[in-house]
């Protein structure tokens, strides 16, 4: 085993690994950078990881792993010793942080692989969210004094309407808009993209007419930063001058006279379609909603039905927003329920991994179901799949409204902050039972094997 950068040789331990039928790999890093990089893969197969280095290593990648820790000195001089005493080791006994820790990684990894429309689009509706969630909760805090308490002027009721509905949720489609722009054409397209949005509210064109302005600004503030040249001395005028101006008189214009009128159109026939659904269709509605939100955990296709159920809550639409949160939470709730129901059918990892998808399901985190997706998704799937779209048709057939677009079971004893509030909780459990007994019914019960032991060694030099 050599010093990551000595690019000579073979690693020290290799063939003590062999004489022991140990596999073993060795990732270096140094002055050349990363070489024979271990992969997520290799790093969940492996019995135990050996670090030896001489600086800090990045220790979160192998988490729930046992790891020994050396220099690079000791593990060239005592490799077959180091490999003896990685081989002894047992993992750590996984913890709820421990899938806590996987969901927030596998969020962040999903967020960096956003890219093109999707990512401008998610880029707007994250900094939107905490307006809709803010403004949601203070809305439904108002009706703990009535529903129509608010009309009341001067009280305490009025207030807290004028913070959420006249502020927070006015602010929704602009903010949407802007940072939709902002991730296109950075600061040059935020006004433009918040002016636009302003406009989109304005004229009635809703979240959509927010989701159009934003690109729209932010593509015409792109091209005018990559067209417009300008001597050296008059470049800084570029970004705070010419293109804000040229590109919000241009978004502004287009919106009130050629954009504006059919996403109106638009919004107000989706408004009209949505308040006037039969029982059958609202149904099924909440059946498609409910199976796209569990369908990816947090990915594309679970933004697309949140993000719509969100931007309906500006159009005093609140059906869609309650099928989705309820379907939302089934996922992890119903594969913690699955865990108790039948614990041999589970590993003891996967048996802590439920406990951690029961908390993150009553918040309503679908990501908590992510750990048990990614070891088994052929049985896993289709079976939260199946309990939220049962969750979601059944929260649509009995009429349930939620107004605060997130917070899960913590939301719901808000007086009034929920239409029908037991029918609903009857919808999240029924949407539970059904998605742990489908997943139990597919699942076989866990047999021991035993297995090669392999053992990964990172060494970093230096």
């Amino acid at each position: 085993m050599y010093p990551s950068g000595s690019g000579k040789g073979t690693p020290a331990g290799t063939s003590s690994a062999k004489a022991k039928n140990v596999d073993l790999k060795v990732e270096t890093r140094g002055s050349v950078g990363v070489e024979n990089e271990l992969t997520d893969k290799e790093i969940a197969e492996a019995h135990a990881i050996i670090i030896a280095a001489d600086t800090d290593v990045d220790e979160e990648r192998f988490a729930g792993k046992p790891v020994v820790q050396v220099s690079v000195a000791e593990a060239i001089k005592n490799a077959e010793k180091l490999i003896d005493e990685a081989l002894r080791l047992d993992a750590p006994r996984p913890t709820s942080a421990d899938v806590v820790a996987q969901v927030e990684r596998e969020k962040a990894k999903r967020s960096q692989e956003r890219k093109g429309f999707y990512k401008h689009l998610m880029n707007g509706v994250s900094f939107m969210i905490p307006l809709v969630v803010a403004g949601g909760i203070i809305i439904a805090l108002s009706f703990i004094f009535g529903i129509e308490a608010f009309k009341e002027e001067g009280t305490l009721a009025a207030a807290l309407m004028d913070i959420g509905g006249g502020a927070a949720f006015a602010l929704m489609v602009p903010v949407l808009a802007g940072f939709i722009s902002y991730s296109i054409a950075d600061k040059p397209g935020l006004a433009p993209g918040l002016v636009g949005g302003m406009l989109a509210s304005q004229l009635g064109a809703g979240f959509l007419g927010g989701i159009v302005a934003g690109f729209l600004a932010g593509y015409i503030a792109k091209w005018l930063k990559d067209t417009i040249k300008l001597p050296k001395n008059f470049e800084g005028l570029k970004p705070v001058l010419i293109i804000p101006v040229l590109s919000t008189l241009a978004v502004g214009l287009l919106m009130i006279y050629v954009i504006g009128t059919p996403v109106v159109a638009i919004m107000d026939g989706l408004t009209n379609w949505l308040q006037g659904l039969t029982a059958a269709n609202a149904v099924l509605l909440g059946v498609i909603m409910g199976a796209m939100m569990a369908f990816d955990m947090g990915g594309p296709v679970n933004k697309a039905a949140y993000t719509v159920a969100v931007g309906l809550l500006g159009s005093e639409i609140y059906e869609p927003m309650a099928a989705v949160m309820a379907a939302g939470m089934t996922p992890p709730l119903g594969l913690w329920l699955a865990t108790l129901l039948a614990p041999k059918k589970y590993t003891l990892e996967e048996r802590e991994a439920g406990k951690a998808a029961g908390v993150l399901g009553i918040s309503f985190i679908t990501e908590g179901a992510i750990p048990f997706a990614a070891a088994d998704p052929f049985r896993v799937i289709p079976s939260i799949m199946v309990g939220s779209a049962v969750a979601g048709g059944l929260s649509m057939l009995f009429g349930a409204k939620l107004l605060a677009p997130h917070g899960g079971i913590f939301v719901l004893p808000i007086p009034n902050a929920v239409e029908n509030l037991l029918l609903y909780a009857l919808a999240i459990a029924i949407g539970t039972v059904v998605t742990a007994l489908m997943v139990n019914a597919l699942k076989k019960t866990k047999e021991v094997t035993v297995t090669t032991k392999k053992t990964t060694v990172n060494v970093s030099g230096q």
